[in-house]
């Protein structure tokens, strides 16, 4: 990871930055020749947002993610702004600028789809929650006490980890790294600022942004992070179910989710997201269930590296299926029902009871019911009946669903052929009925959960002349 923090002086070449322990609540500037980040890998609107500020006399810089992705040859997903500037300042500078957020304002200048976020540099919390119990939250289980303009390094000392606490400016190009994270960044340990304690009880969803980032980025908790996780974790239970909905989008879907899984696992932050399938875990993790949630999680890993859509439905379905399994199972024992009535029930109990920790928006399991229900259509394929399940809006992701399985229960394989035979007998399903293996409804961590916009009524015209 060393030689990706390297300078580059396309005079001399490479310069290595002598990094030892990390260097705490000091600030360390680097200049253009000490760093490895070029203007030429910046977007145009990030520049030109930087650019605008810095002429106006206000301070400006590229921070957090975007910064430490350009140190560690990635290409970030977006960029972000921190500056002086106040929220309406900024306004005023952009036409195309809105200002968003109750608890901190945040300024958003928008170029057609993309979005430059700038935020105005926060300051101290008055007053610092030490208590054992979360307080003072928001709906969104946050605390309330952010909305506090500061300096630069009062800002960086609010961020959450030191690898994000880096600041590039625009003024001069040169590189501020306020918390050591260069260090951390070389020595591939993610370090949280501050006291880990405190910091995980002000938001207890930084213990799953910890795991997310040491996923995404292939960094090692440090000891200190880690230690609170285990016996901090039921502060999630605390957290609106409608947030952690969200958080587990980023955790599963942004093309990390089988080592962000296992290290969910690692540190004890599995079982508060997802109780009921926890209970289905082994010590060993290699039980039937748990090799298929391997593999769907590889295979939703694999298709975001290839850039093919993914959808929260063909996720959740995954990640409950053990437990519809177990109860379906159990009813068909115990009840004496039809498989159909006891897996309706089944897929009922598993679906209500999650949705208390996570808050699932029905569009999802509406078709996560669907992918499950045509588990035990598939087999019955006689007569009329393949015809009609092929042209079913959910055959395409129900049959990979079907493929996953089988990959780990031998005796689906021979089921598998034979739907893959008639599929290449027949060609593509008709065009309604055609999905992606995700089934076509690829969302954003950030957008998944929103409810789907309506279109305005238009409203009937009157016929001219008083006509009724």
């Amino acid at each position: 990871m060393c030689r990706k923090v390297l300078a580059r002086n396309e005079a001399s070449g490479p310069q290595a930055v002598p990094v030892t322990e990390p260097i705490r609540n000091t600030r360390r500037i680097l200049s253009r020749d000490q760093h490895s980040i070029s203007r030429k890998q910046i977007s145009d609107n990030a520049l030109k947002v930087l650019y605008r500020l810095n002429k106006a006399g206000y301070e400006a810089y590229l921070v957090g993610g975007g910064v430490r992705d350009l140190l560690l040859g990635r290409t970030p997903k977006d960029f972000d702004v921190a500056t002086n500037a106040t929220p309406e300042q900024i306004k005023k500078l952009f036409s195309n600028c809105r200002l968003i957020g109750r608890r901190f304002r945040l300024a958003h200048v928008v170029f057609g789809r993309d979005v430059i976020e700038v935020a105005t540099f926060r300051g101290h919390h008055h007053q610092v929650n030490t208590s054992k119990h979360v307080a003072s939250q928001s709906d969104e289980g946050m605390l309330l006490r952010d909305n506090v303009y500061g300096t630069i390094e009062e800002d960086a000392e609010r961020r959450d980890f030191t690898v994000n606490a880096l600041y590039y400016s625009i003024k001069d190009f040169s590189l501020h790294d306020f918390h050591g994270g260069l260090a951390d960044l070389e020595r591939g340990v993610l370090e949280l600022i501050g006291d880990p304690e405190t910091r995980y009880r002000e938001d207890p969803v930084r213990m799953l942004r910890a795991i997310r980032f040491a996923g995404k980025l292939g960094l090692k908790l440090s000891d200190r992070t880690a230690a609170p996780i285990a016996e901090l974790a039921p502060l999630l239970q605390d957290i609106p179910a409608a947030r952690l909905f969200d958080e587990s989008l980023k955790l599963f879907q942004a093309g990390d989710g089988l080592p962000t899984y296992q290290l969910l696992r690692q540190y004890g932050l599995f079982a508060p997201l997802f109780p009921q399938v926890a209970e289905l875990l082994t010590p060993a993790g290699n039980s039937p269930f748990e090799r298929f949630l391997e593999s769907a999680l590889a295979n939703t890993d694999q298709r975001v590296a290839q850039d093919l859509p993914v959808t929260p439905a063909f996720l959740y379905s995954a990640l409950l299926w053990g437990v519809v399994e177990q109860r379906h199972r159990q009813l068909s024992n115990e009840s004496g029902l039809p498989p159909q009535d006891t897996l309706q029930i089944a897929i009922n109990d598993a679906i209500e009871s999650q949705i208390r920790t996570l808050a699932i928006p029905r569009r999802f399991t509406t078709d996560i019911r669907e992918i499950w229900l045509l588990q035990e259509r598939l087999p019955k394929k006689s007569g009329k009946r393949a015809e009609r399940l092929y042209t079913h809006p959910k055959f395409r992701a129900a049959f990979d669903f079907l493929e996953l399985r089988s990959r780990v229960d031998g005796r689906l394989k021979e089921l598998v052929s034979w739907w893959q035979a008639y599929q290449d007998q027949h060609g593509a399903p008709p065009r309604h009925a055609h999905h992606d293996s995700q089934d076509g409804e690829a969302q954003s961590a950030d957008d998944a959960s929103r409810p789907a916009r309506r279109k305005p009524r238009r409203r009937r015209r009157r016929p001219a002349g008083g006509g009724q």
